[in-house]
Formats: C-alpha cells, sequence, structure tokens
C-alpha cells in the first residue's frame, strides 16, 4: 500500500466530503449554468453495457445528432454519484462525444444518496476488488452497445474515480486516461504486452484532501512505467476550475483527432 493512500486515510472523513463533492458540485454547476445551451440533448439514464455487467450511469449522448466517435466516461469522487460530474458534458463542448457517468456500486454510509468506489475508512479498502473487475467488465461491455471500441475512449475520474482511473486504465487499451485531483492505490502495473494509453494528471497545490505529493509521486511512477505523462498544477484546492476543464478539453482533443 502506498505512502500516499496511507495519507489519504487519516484524513477526517468529514472533511473529505466537504471539499471533495461539495465543492466540486458547485464549481462545476457554475460553469455549466453559464455555457448550457437550450439545444444540448436532455441527460438520461441508462444501463449501457451489457445488463449482466451494467454500472447504473447517466449518458449524454453527441450534441451533433450524430452517432458517436469517441465516448468519455467519468468516474465521481467518494461520497458523491452520478449526478455530480454531469455538468461536464456541456461544459467540455465535444459534440462528437457521447458522455457516461457511472454511479460507483456502493452506498456512502454517512451520505445519502452518495455513492464510493469502496471504503476508504477500512484498512484493506474493502470494496476495490469488486469495483475493479465490475468496471473492468463494464467498459469492456461497452462498444456493443455504443458502437465505440475502447481505442477511442477516455476515461477520467476526480479524486477517488481518479484513483480508479489510474488503477483500471493501465489494463485496457483505452484512447487515455484523465486523473484530476487522484492518487495511485499502489506501485502501478500494466498488462503484459499491452502500450499504456496517455495521461493528463491535474492537481491542485493547495488540495487538503489528497496531498500535492500524490499526484506528483503518480507522475514519477507512471512515467517510470513508460507511458507518457502530461502534468499540470494549478492553485487552487480540491476542486475543478473552468482551467482546468479548458485543459483536459484541448487533451481529449489532441487525442481523438
Amino acid at each position: 500500500m502506498s505512502s500516499s493512500c496511507f495519507q489519504i486515510r487519516k484524513l477526517s472523513r468529514r472533511r473529505f466530503l466537504l471539499q471533495g463533492c461539495a465543492t466540486l458540485g458547485t464549481a462545476l454547476w457554475m460553469s455549466a449554468c453559464q455555457r448550457r445551451s437550450t439545444s444540448t440533448q436532455e441527460a438520461k439514464n441508462s444501463n449501457l453495457g451489457d445488463r449482466a455487467l451494467s454500472l447504473q450511469s447517466i449518458n449524454v449522448p453527441p450534441t451533433n445528432g450524430k452517432e458517436p466517435t469517441c465516448l468519455m466516461v467519468c468516474l465521481h469522487g467518494w461520497g458523491a454519484n452520478s449526478q455530480d460530474l454531469e455538468p461536464l458534458a456541456p461544459v467540455m463542448n465535444l459534440p462528437d462525444c457521447e458522455f457516461l457517468f457511472p454511479d460507483a456500486p456502493f452506498p456512502h454510509p454517512d451520505v445519502p444518496g452518495g455513492k464510493m468506489w469502496y471504503d476508504l475508512d477500512s484498512q484493506d479498502y474493502r470494496g476495490l476488488g469488486e469495483s475493479r473487475q465490475r468496471l473492468i467488465d463494464w467498459l469492456n461491455s461497452l462498444e456493443g452497445s455504443t458502437g465505440v471500441p475502447l481505442s477511442r475512449t477516455i476515461l477520467a475520474g476526480f479524486s477517488q474515480g481518479g484513483a480508479m482511473t489510474l488503477d483500471v486504465g493501465l489494463t485496457l487499451p483505452l484512447a487515455a486516461l484523465v486523473s484530476l485531483s487522484g492518487y495511485l492505490h499502489s506501485q502501478p502495473q500494466s498488462a503484459a504486452g499491452n502500450s499504456l494509453p496517455p495521461i493528463l494528471i491535474v492537481h491542485g497545490r493547495q488540495d487538503r484532501v489528497v496531498p500535492l505529493s500524490a499526484a506528483q509521486k503518480a507522475r514519477d511512477s507512471l512515467t517510470a512505467l513508460g507511458a507518457s505523462v502530461k502534468y499540470q498544477e494549478f492553485n487552487m484546492g480540491h476542486e475543478i476550475l473552468p482551467a482546468v476543464l479548458a485543459l483536459v478539453r484541448g487533451f481529449v482533443l489532441d487525442v481523438v483527432n
């Protein structure tokens, strides 16, 4: 288990929830309200993917009215849910891309309606193995329902969702990975014979929830593994600012074009 994970576990539950969920949601909703167009297609709950493997998710289809040419899957943080990152879709302004915002499998013990990918307060990160396998199986099943292969799928996540992105994403032939205020669960290992997708890591210098050192360690570990890592720090806390979204958008366009 990495020292970064140990530091994260030592943080109080209340501080993690207040800064990890409320701040993120507020920042995104403010940006989304400014940019949302009346022509944006309505998001809807979806069970895309094989029903036996499905994670409940919000689906936002391409705004150009055509079949998607890329897929962006966004994983929420600890105590949030699929609705928390849904405002990303209109703000990102990627008309050819379909967005999926899945709910983590487990209910959060303290937040009504909140979800978690695993229990941060347990010594062994209870639930991580099950979430990892369910997410891998679900991602592998998406091409059958969306028509978009993994090679055109970007996996992104915030905080605990960023950790899941770096964990699962290294094992699949994805187009790219985006970790926002995330961390590594352990020393990363790539699947044998697989080339690693390009990775964007973004973190706040004033983040009091997930230490900046966790992002720096992820950058160094993944670079040593041979990954192409783009790394950017911002003067912010545990949150997503409009400048971060602009950076993510440019990264995604570079990958899919």
